[in-house]
């Protein structure tokens, strides 16, 4: 199992509370982003810098994600693709995408994205808070909980 992080929109927060939890539980995580991403020294931490075209990021990530992988991102529709691939995703704020929602996740997405075109409604997500932050590390550990063997292997 690998978490994957869609780097370029990730909140630091949210990515140092990845990289303490891959850490105790011994987990591979690969940052992926069309900048330079800066990962502390670790075998199991892996940063790959994409090229910089639209949806990139997203293209990589689909092409190499199995089936029991998580993906970390607030993009809808590469959720959507990776659940396609029997992985999960987990946003920022602690959304669980799983076959069962995301399509009508997309759906919404889509939507606001056409209300927004036209402008009818306004602005972007809201601002990460504390809340957000605890939404997420739950939904983290309940994934996580799911997908890992019951005897995970000793800390190194």
């Amino acid at each position: 199992m690998r978490i994957w992080i869609d780097a370029d929109a990730c909140p630091g927060v949210i990515k140092d509370l990845i990289i303490r939890t891959a850490r105790r539980r011994q987990l591979a995580v690969c940052f992926v982003a069309n900048r330079a991403v800066d990962v502390p020294l670790s075998p199991l931490l892996t940063s790959v810098r994409v090229a910089q075209e639209p949806d990139e990021v997203d293209r990589y990530i689909v092409r190499h994600v199995a089936p029991q992988d998580l993906v970390i991102t607030a993009d809808i529709p590469l959720a959507a693709a990776v659940v396609e691939r029997a992985a999960l995703a987990i946003s920022p704020r602690g959304d669980v995408y799983t076959a069962d929602n995301v399509h009508e996740r997309l759906a919404v997405r889509n939507l606001l994205q056409h209300l927004r075109s036209g402008g009818l409604t306004l602005g972007g997500p809201a601002p990460l808070t504390e809340t957000d932050r605890q939404h997420f590390a739950a939904a983290l550990d309940r994934v996580l909980t799911k997908l890992l063997p019951k005897n995970p292997p000793p800390a190194v």
